[in-house]
């Protein structure tokens, strides 16, 4: 089995990601609702919605850097708050990092991530225990590194990316939110997932399976929804 994906034909991994964002847009408002404004699963579902519909308009499927870069303007254009910025500037390092490549394999995909964590946390203040999207971010992370230099193939590492990615949305249950409107509630804010490292799982487990999928084609993506349900 490959362990490369022509980035050329790797679009649909955000096409993916817009269908997995708007198939969960009411459950993370429901989470979001717990202790924000309730209103995370429509800004990010407006954002996504607006890239695919540009991606729609291209007319032909762009490749994986040029998809993730309509990503970044589509959240950083259309959704208010902290969230548009955090996340426009994730795909937009992995965007910018992907650029000059022809094929993604386990090492530059570990590049792309880590300069995209690194850009979010360049413009935000939250730390790994702040309740926060980077709970989910840097276990993620850590762990496809752990795995990388074990010499695990690409889909072992995303397999432990995945998992630590889940398990780091989890621990913010009990966390007491520090950064952000919620941590004005204190220690009413512990008992509920946080939405960002909700939104955040969902985002990386859906980019990880529709990676997998072209792994296993050997070609390129399927087209096939990789629709999330809901992880609560």
């Amino acid at each position: 089995m490959t362990e490369t994906v022509k980035l050329a034909d790797a679009g649909e991994v955000v096409v993916d990601l817009v269908r997995t964002i708007n198939a969960n847009r009411q459950y993370l408002s429901e989470v979001d609702g717990a202790i924000g404004d309730g209103d995370h699963g429509i800004n990010m579902s407006k954002g996504f919605t607006q890239c695919g519909e540009h991606i729609a308009a291209r007319g032909a499927m762009p490749s994986l850097p040029v998809a993730l870069g309509d990503l970044s303007t589509a959240l950083m254009e259309g959704i208010g708050g902290s969230m548009g910025p955090l996340y426009g500037t994730f795909f937009l390092s992995m965007s910018d990092t992907l650029a000059d490549h022809v094929e993604l394999d386990k090492a530059l995909f570990y590049r792309a991530l880590t300069d995209g964590i690194a850009s979010v946390q360049e413009i935000g203040e939250a730390k790994v225990g702040d309740k926060t999207l980077i709970d989910t971010l840097v276990p993620a992370r850590i762990a496809y590194e752990s795995a990388l230099k074990e010499g695990k193939s690409f889909r072992e590492c995303i397999s432990a990316l995945v998992a630590a990615a889940e398990a780091g949305m989890n621990s913010t249950r009990d966390l007491r939110a520090r950064v952000g409107r919620a941590a004005r509630l204190g220690d009413r804010s512990i008992g509920v997932l946080d939405a960002g490292a909700c939104s955040c799982f969902l985002i990386l487990r859906s980019m990880g399976e529709s990676i997998t999928r072209l792994l296993n084609s050997g070609t390129s993506a399927s087209g096939g929804a990789a629709v999330s349900a809901q992880t609560d």
